[in-house]
């Protein structure tokens, strides 16, 4: 299927440690560019959430953003040094005992010494599953956007060249014409030359001339690309990088025919036949 490069998702996912949001957004590049942007819990899995990227695309600048918000009180209670904790109190009755009137101890004060309390850590293997589904899942719905997109630009290719297959046809109905007004035109300019002229000397120029001027084949290589250009559109492999050749070849068969035109309709005809090449072009650009 024709795939654009140019999409974007956004998908959500609730766990029992907290929420996680991914964004991908792709436009088109010559080549496959992963930029991803990681919480500080998976920096550690980023290797392998860019190799799930690379496995689903093949080609586009893609701008991967993975947020993780952690629910309140999802690690636990703090813990607590009880050694320490137990000092604490034991100098504080030390001291308590050396007053005449001693304040009663605070425990909010206790807790706040540095290194009474340590905080539980989470339990992060669960959250590079999650991560990784949810990953997969912003790839599912980007890729759907990019088949969408690149439905269209397959429509617009199939029209331009409809476009090309109706003025090659035009060409190619009035070749026989065009070949005849050559040759009439180039005997009056000889016969105002001289009256003694030698005809068969002159067939034989006019044919080479003829063959110099012949566009057939450039036609039959339109055709010839027009067949290949739809049977590409209908691949299931990424197809960018083919298309930009057979456009280049469009383009050179195009400048061959308007240099060989001896006609005014098959020069317009190679002027428009260049200006539906160029339309493609721009859009096989978007295109994976």
């Amino acid at each position: 299927m024709t795939q654009s490069m140019t999409a974007f998702s956004r998908c959500e996912l609730e766990t029992d440690l907290g929420s996680l949001t991914c964004e991908i957004r792709s436009v088109n590049n010559r080549f496959l560019d992963v930029q991803l942007r990681l919480p500080e819990e998976l920096r550690a899995h980023e290797a392998a959430l860019r190799q799930q990227v690379s496995s689903r695309l093949t080609r586009g600048k893609v701008d991967c953003s993975i947020r993780f918000r952690p629910n309140a009180g999802a690690a636990g209670l703090p813990t607590i040094n009880q050694e320490m904790l137990a000092g604490l109190v034991d100098l504080a009755e030390q001291v308590s005992s050396k007053m005449s009137e001693p304040a009663a101890i605070n425990p909010i004060e206790l807790l706040r010494w540095p290194g009474v309390t340590a905080e539980t850590k989470l339990d992060l293997a669960p959250l590079t599953g999650h991560a990784a589904a949810l990953l997969d899942q912003g790839l599912g719905q980007l890729i759907e956007g990019r088949l969408s997109e690149g439905g269209r630009l397959r429509d617009m290719l199939l029209e331009r060249c409809e476009g090309i297959a109706e003025k090659v046809t035009e060409v190619q109905t009035t070749l026989p014409e065009v070949h005849e007004h050559i040759r009439n035109r180039i005997v009056e300019k000889l016969e105002k030359l001289t009256q003694d002229l030698d005809q068969e000397r002159l067939e034989q120029e006019l044919v080479i001339l003829a063959q110099k001027m012949d566009v057939a084949e450039e036609l039959d290589r339109l055709e010839s690309h027009l067949t290949e250009m739809r049977q590409v559109l209908d691949s299931k492999e990424p197809i960018g990088r083919r298309l930009d050749f057979l456009i280049q070849e469009f383009n050179r068969e195009a400048n061959t025919l308007s240099s060989k035109s001896q006609d005014i309709r098959t020069t317009q005809a190679a002027v428009d036949i260049k200006v539906l090449v160029e339309q493609m072009r721009e859009q096989a650009q978007n295109i994976e």
